[in-house]
């Protein structure tokens, strides 16, 4: 058993296609098929069920797949290790970021990560947070930026900052006369809110848990720009994240912000990386960049119109 027969037990259980996993693994289909029946032949097991024109994962296939990943990536890390050791801060960054934030965040850290960083490759994905986490824990992605909390005690979070929480009601609704509320009075309305498998619907239906109010049963969204066009379109209340806030340009024309008085609700966005990285001191260094973000990007007194 070699790295090279792993890579391609990896890219065939990702790619479920002899030809598709050559071509990504830079090989014949001949040659990948064969490295792939001397892996089974030395673990004794069927890898992989061979369909017509596809592949499955068998049981056995499954675990040797995780396992593989885990391998090349701790193989990985050794390799960008021994190159960060000659050139620190400099290299390769796989980093992931859930949707609700990346298009508001990354605009003002991205460039100061370069500045910071000049030697730096930075990869970036954008997927929801539960597909984040596996990528995380199967080494494809070297961190990651999502709210918390993060059940993984394999897992590392360093908190960034505290995102509040405004509510966006259409300009022609009774609440646009007011600049703030308690969060009693949202029990009086019905939220829109995200799709199932967005973080922010959980973070919104909490809202809603603590202030009594609901969530409307006739729509759900699909992102935070569908949301906003519906409050655009006077269909409704929601809540925004703060920094989702700062980027509406001329939807603010349309749409009316409240700050909350008696509380002020909020996600926690942190960096999340493996604890047995080798990238720790640049990840802390990456935290810090991430942290420092203007405060005025966060500032709901700036945001919410008196």
């Amino acid at each position: 058993m070699n790295l090279r027969e792993l890579q391609y037990l990896v890219a065939l259980a990702e790619h479920r296609n002899f030809r598709r996993a050559a071509e990504a693994c830079l090989v014949s289909q001949p040659t990948l098929s064969t490295q792939i029946r001397k892996l089974e032949e030395e673990l004794g097991v069927d890898l992989f069920e061979r369909l017509p024109k596809a592949v499955m994962l068998t049981a056995a296939g499954q675990d040797a797949a995780a396992r593989a990943r885990r391998i090349l990536s701790e193989v990985a890390a050794m390799r960008e290790q021994a190159k960060r050791l000659s050139q620190p801060e400099a290299g390769a960054v796989h980093l992931g970021v859930f949707p609700t934030i990346g298009p508001y965040l990354l605009p003002h850290v991205i460039p100061q990560l370069r500045a910071r960083f000049p030697l730096l490759d930075l990869f970036l994905t954008e997927e929801k947070s539960d597909q984040l986490l596996e990528r995380l824990r199967e080494g494809r992605l070297d961190a990651a930026i999502l709210a918390l909390p993060v059940h993984d005690a394999q897992l590392h979070a360093e908190l960034l900052f505290e995102e509040p929480f405004l509510l966006a009601v259409p300009r022609q609704h009774a609440l646009a006369r007011r600049s703030s509320l308690r969060m009693e009075e949202l029990s009086e309305y019905e939220l829109l809110l995200l799709d199932d498998g967005h973080c922010l619907r959980d973070h919104a239906l909490e809202v809603c848990r603590l202030s009594g109010s609901r969530e409307t049963t006739e729509f759900r969204a699909t992102s935070l720009e569908t949301l906003r066009q519906m409050i655009m379109a006077g269909i409704g209340v929601t809540l925004l994240p703060a920094l989702a806030v700062q980027g509406m340009g001329g939807a603010s024309e349309h749409i009316h912000l409240l700050t909350f008085e008696d509380a002020r609700p909020s996600r926690s966005i942190a960096l999340v990386w493996r604890r047995s990285s080798a990238l720790l001191p640049l990840l802390l260094q990456i935290a810090e960049v991430c942290r420092a973000i203007s405060p005025s990007l966060l500032d709901t007194r700036e945001t919410a119109p008196a």
